[in-house]
């Protein structure tokens, strides 16, 4: 049954992810960069902002084959 957020009424399917909406009206920022002062409210975009430090590049180009750490640059890439 759907789980509704108490400050802004939107609706989720599971408790859980109204738990982790909840962040966005707290600014909770419980995921710290082990790098940098950064802090997100998800693991992922932890994950993501990571690539910053490790310099991983996960979108490679499927024509030349040259790796880019964010889609939207491989995508002007491509353009």
């Amino acid at each position: 049954r759907p789980s509704a957020c108490p400050p802004c009424a939107r609706a989720f399917a599971h408790n859980q992810h109204v738990l982790r909406h909840l962040r966005v009206h707290t600014g909770e920022r419980p995921f710290a960069c082990p790098h940098c002062a950064r802090a997100f409210a998800h693991n992922q975009h932890l994950l993501r902002h990571l690539r910053v430090h490790t310099g991983a590049r996960p979108s490679p180009c499927p024509e030349c084959g040259k790796s880019f750490s964010w889609k939207k640059n491989l995508a002007s890439h491509r353009r």
